[in-house]
């Protein structure tokens, strides 16, 4: 099989000339360009597209960072970039986190020795003066979904304060007044928003009759099932009459408890979710809830990084954010009055 060095030999040019030729970069006289055609006809030659990538200083992939790829959130983005990139022809390099902290910055500094053109990275924990400065040395990189405060780089993130605003009105204008808001901490981005807009729209509606609680913990099915177990185990008569369980892993966890228990929803309590990524029109019954659009997000985040200018990415970034909505269902009904 022919290489450069043959082709360069037969047109009588040097080797360089030939890769400068290649990609671009080096402008020829005719004769010159038509003998090192004919040379790479002659031969059969076919050009490295690695190598060719490499001399114009570039990968052509991009690597993902994302907390895990098991749960329909994660997995829905993954996919999305994956099909956005392949339509560009990039290829993807996917590095999962199990959400490990010292896993994060070993990725980082894999992807910072050159290994990426840039990266889109997810965190699904709270960020740290040391996790920001490992993605302010990156030289193109796009924070998605949760915020890493101190990062100094584009961030993407879907509209939690306003889900959490739908879930809340549309629980009070059920008739509900006393609501727990499962999931999510005040140091990450989404549990603060949601909350927020929650409280706000559950209070539009309701005024000062509006009790809300909070029961904060992981996005995940274990805390959903341990939500629904303290629920449970309180006086019925002051439990709270609707829950908004601000992911898909935490209403599976809910769910399972609750039907377990024999209570019955939305009998015995509303449920409003948040992402609807998963199926949870397939519930029984189907599960009202906040969607995030999953695909649009990770098709934005890929040309949100592909629109950095590295040159810019040290000054302060705009946040953008995607517009949810709320899906209604069949899990939500006005509270049962006791006397």
């Amino acid at each position: 099989m022919a290489n450069l060095q043959d082709v360069a030999t037969a047109a009588n040019v040097s080797k360089t000339t030939v890769s400068r030729y290649l990609n671009g970069s080096l402008e020829l006289p005719t004769r010159t360009a038509e003998a090192i055609d004919t040379a790479i006809r002659r031969l059969n030659y076919v050009p490295n597209p690695h190598a060719r990538r490499l001399s114009l200083g570039r990968s052509d992939t991009i690597a993902l960072v994302v907390p895990e790829i098991s749960t329909p959130f994660f997995a829905g983005f993954v996919a999305a970039v994956e099909a956005d990139a392949d339509r560009r022809g990039l290829s993807l390099a996917l590095h999962a986190t199990l959400n490990r902290p010292d896993r994060e910055m070993t990725y980082l500094d894999h992807i910072r020795q050159g290994h990426a053109d840039g990266l889109i990275f997810i965190t699904n924990h709270a960020g740290s003066p040391a996790l920001a400065a490992k993605i302010n040395a990156t030289a193109r990189c796009v924070v998605v979904d949760e915020d890493v405060p101190g990062a100094n780089v584009p961030k993407l993130f879907c509209d939690n304060d306003h889900g959490g605003c739908l879930a809340g009105r549309h629980l009070a204008q059920a008739g509900h007044r006393h609501a727990l808001f499962i999931g999510g901490v005040d140091q990450m981005i989404s549990g603060a928003r949601r909350f927020a807009g929650f409280a706000r729209g559950l209070r539009e509606i309701a005024g000062p009759a509006a009790r809300i609680e909070r029961f904060s913990g992981a996005y995940t099915v274990e805390a959903g099932r341990e939500a629904a177990r303290a629920f449970i185990a309180r006086d019925p008569a002051d439990r709270p009459t609707a829950i908004f369980a601000t992911s898909d892993e935490l209403v599976i966890g809910l769910y399972e408890i609750l039907r377990g228990t024999g209570l019955s929803v939305p009998r015995d309590v509303s449920v409003v979710g948040f992402d609807d990524v998963g199926p949870l029109h397939l519930f029984a019954p189907a599960v009202t809830a906040v969607r995030q659009p999953v695909w649009d997000l990770g098709k934005r985040a890929l040309q949100l990084l592909l629109d950095t200018d590295p040159a810019e990415q040290g000054k302060l970034p705009q946040e953008e954010l995607l517009a949810v909505t709320l899906i209604e269902r069949a899990s939500v009904a006005p509270p049962i009055l006791t006397t």
